[in-house]
């Protein structure tokens, strides 16, 4: 018998109640606890969402001796400060991208991982797709060659007011103080699969954004990224356009395809398709997870592979997906810089 992992939900959000609502039913982990700072939001959604504990104050969660390990869906700029304190409390930490809005504090959210013996992952539901591990047994195997350059994108139409919405009515995304903008909440995306498909970081970036008046974010950018090899990459991410998600990863013999989408079959299936060789006139051939297109929810495989590596005590493995987001982290801040001087970054 698998003994589920005990998760504590740091926040009572929408997204807190899709993650909630994804596993469920897993055997692998199982939602004990959740806190809001508004008891009766806490209640309500213990209520909903079938949780047996609901804590009336985030400090309450974390003394919760039940508790395992804490998801945190809050707002991006009280992901650092509240997984310090979740490590702190010897709790795993499964934080929601982007992990934090500077290289400084992702390096100070892992410092206190390691210091209490505990893993902190980067919460990406499409790495643990199995679409996701084809992509990357794909380019390892040499089906497009070597990988010369990748552009990737994420866009998406805000929601209608009230969801999503701080006190006051405005969307969080739309909040510099929260960490709003399309770079923090859309751009997390494409510049990992980026990471993900060109093997390292970049050494210098230059962001060209476009800015909300009203809020100050900006609602939407394009960036390039130079790599120490030559070559380069493209990121694009928007929260003014209709819902897409797409990379190309382009090599020397071949081209792949992706939508790299967190729910794949959820609603719809998730597309990839490889073109090998050069020529315009070759076609594409769709590719298929070995489980299928429609793979289900990523909070789901997300938490489930966390919960496995806890299990196996797997630092190594942990070590490898903590230096992805570092690098992540590291490339967000330079393009924040990027985009308010205009000027082209070093990641030095």
């Amino acid at each position: 018998m698998i003994k589920p992992l005990k998760i504590g939900i740091l926040g009572a959000a929408n997204i807190a109640k899709q993650f909630t609502d994804a596993v469920g039913d897993s055997q692998h982990v199982t939602v004990v606890a959740v806190a809001s700072r508004d008891a009766a939001k806490a209640n309500e959604f213990a209520a909903l969402h079938k949780v047996a504990t609901a804590h009336a104050s985030y400090e309450a969660l974390l003394a919760d001796q039940n508790v395992e390990c804490i998801y945190i869906p809050l707002p991006n700029s009280m992901h650092a400060a509240w997984a310090v304190k979740a490590a702190n409390a010897g709790k795993h930490v499964l934080c929601e991208k982007p992990l934090a809005l500077n290289l400084a504090e992702a390096e100070a959210m892992f410092a206190a991982a390691r210091k209490n013996s505990v893993m902190l992952l980067e919460a990406f539901p499409y790495y643990f797709q199995p679409q996701t591990g084809v992509m990357m047994n794909l380019i390892a195997s040499g089906a497009i060659g070597a990988v010369r350059s990748v552009s990737a994108s994420f866009g998406f139409t805000l929601p209608p007011p009230g969801i999503g919405s701080s006190a006051n009515g405005t969307n969080i995304r739309l909040k510099p103080d929260l960490g709003g903008g399309s770079l923090n909440d859309a751009g997390a995306y494409p510049l990992s699969l980026i990471r993900l498909a060109m093997g390292c970081k970049p050494i210098r970036v230059l962001a060209h954004p476009s800015m909300d008046a009203a809020s100050g974010v900006d609602i939407a950018m394009m960036a390039t990224l130079f790599y120490a090899d030559g070559r380069m990459a493209q990121m694009s991410c928007a929260m003014n356009v209709a819902n897409e998600r797409h990379a190309v990863i382009m090599g020397t013999k071949g081209t792949l395809e992706t939508e790299y989408i967190n729910h794949a079959g959820v609603p719809l299936p998730s597309q990839m398709r490889i073109r090998r060789g050069t020529g315009f006139n070759l076609p594409f051939e769709h590719v298929q997870s070995p489980c299928g297109i429609a793979t289900g929810s990523g909070f789901r495989f997300c938490a489930e592979a966390f919960a496995q590596k806890i299990r196996d005590r797997d630092f190594a493995a942990m070590q490898v997906a903590e230096q992805y987001s570092l690098d992540n982290a590291q490339v967000l801040d330079a393009l924040a810089r990027s985009a308010k001087s205009g000027q082209i970054v070093n990641l030095d």
